[in-house]
């Protein structure tokens, strides 16, 4: 990276590193590192967008909305002068007072007393699937067997989705994420595909293709009470079909990986199973499924002794963040005697993820059932990644496991 001086007053970092190139993608952590040295806000030049990677600065970001909006837009694309290839997010692209009734309505169908609710039946399918994948043999794909299955198992039933058509939801939701970058070669990958897809998704929220009991059902009762429109009704639930599968699908990942790398950090969660929140959320925080998120200057900034004109795209980097050693001691360590809380992992403020919740129990409730059952958790061979431009995932992960 280098430092060039536009004028007398203001020196900014600039760098012609591309963020979204495959060997980036494939391992973020030597261009974050170059990103946080740099300075606190660093102008990316192949897309003339400002990036921050250090934890103050993102953390400080995502708390400014007014002067950060998500309305314009969490991808590279400008809503303000581009039109988006689907209807925004009532929840990840809207601000003030626009997001605040569907946030409300998705607090409570997602709240506390819900997930205590659903809790001992997600444990109960937990300890079903391992059971059935220990059973075909201890040497396995864990990202097939575990960080797929569970989440594909669970969350769409608690949506109230049918069990047809859910091939549809990872892909779907690949090409979602992957589209808040540029338009590179894996967002020309999953174009051809995405309007089958979309199609099948979007057909999902109506209200009658939902089963009643479920989250989708919720949100149309929360229409028809008014604390919704009925046109909003639908996109919200494709909100949670859109965000709740892939993000939880990579966080498990993110755990396995961590525990199949750190055996001692296995033999703790086993003698101590009320770890498993802590690991989750160190996992996060390690390894942050969700990388980036684009938000839009809605005035001059001033960061680091950079102004930052009105109307300006800022790409800020959660993983870097939560890898920022000014915050984090001994970053890369995964380690279940840290206290991860403040990690930036699923956003902060009033966008925080609003299903975060969701996805700790659906996480927790599956390795708390390895944890009974599997002595140990070793790699079999080099995990092999899936890129997405704004998640950071595994395709696949050859284990081998022990168990009672």
């Amino acid at each position: 990276m280098t430092t060039r001086t536009p004028s007398l007053a203001t020196a900014i970092p600039t760098t012609d590193e591309d963020p979204f190139g495959r060997e980036v993608l494939a391992d973020p952590l030597p261009f974050q590192h170059r990103l946080r040295e740099a300075g606190e806000v660093v102008l990316l030049e192949r897309y003339g967008v400002y990036a921050m990677g250090r934890y103050e600065t993102v953390r400080a970001a995502l708390l400014d909305w007014q002067g950060f909006e998500s309305s314009a837009g969490v991808g590279i694309t400008d809503f303000r002068s581009e039109t988006p290839w689907r209807p925004p997010s009532l929840l990840l692209e809207a601000d003030p007072p626009h997001h605040d009734a569907p946030r409300s309505v998705l607090e409570k169908i997602l709240g506390p007393r819900e997930l205590r609710e659903l809790a001992p039946g997600w444990e109960a399918d937990a300890e079903v699937l391992v059971d059935e994948v220990l059973a075909r043999g201890t040497e396995l794909d864990a990202v097939e067997a575990f960080a797929e299955a569970f989440p594909l198992r669970v969350f769409p039933d608690a949506v109230g989705i049918p069990d047809e058509g859910r091939e549809h939801l990872l892909p779907y939701g690949d090409h979602l994420f992957n589209s808040f970058g540029p338009e590179n070669f894996l967002v020309q990958h999953g174009a051809p595909h995405i309007g089958e897809h979309s199609a099948w998704v979007n057909a999902q929220c109506a209200r009658d293709r939902l089963s009643p009991g479920g989250f989708g059902s919720a949100i149309w009762a929360a229409a028809d009470r008014g604390d919704l429109s009925v046109d909003q009704a639908p996109l919200i639930v494709r909100s949670l079909l859109s965000a709740g599968v892939d993000t939880t699908v990579h966080a498990i990942g993110a755990v396995l990986h961590a525990f199949a790398t750190h055996p001692d950090a296995w033999a703790q969660l086993r003698a101590d199973p009320s770890l498993a929140r802590v690991a989750f959320d160190e996992a996060i925080r390690l390894e942050a499924p969700v990388q980036t998120f684009f938000r839009t200057t809605t005035r001059d900034i001033e960061l680091g002794g950079v102004r930052i004109p009105a109307r300006r795209k800022i790409l800020m980097f959660l993983g870097s963040a939560n890898a920022d050693p000014r915050r984090w001691v001994d970053p890369e360590r995964f380690d279940l005697s840290r206290d991860p809380s403040g990690h930036v992992g699923f956003g902060m403020g009033i966008h925080q993820c609003v299903g975060q919740h969701v996805a700790r129990l659906e996480a927790t409730s599956l390795i708390t059932a390895l944890a009974r059952r599997v002595e140990s958790i070793e790699l079999l061979g080099e995990p092999e990644r899936h890129l997405n431009n704004t998640l950071r995932a595994w395709k696949r992960m050859p284990i081998r496991v022990t168990f009672t």
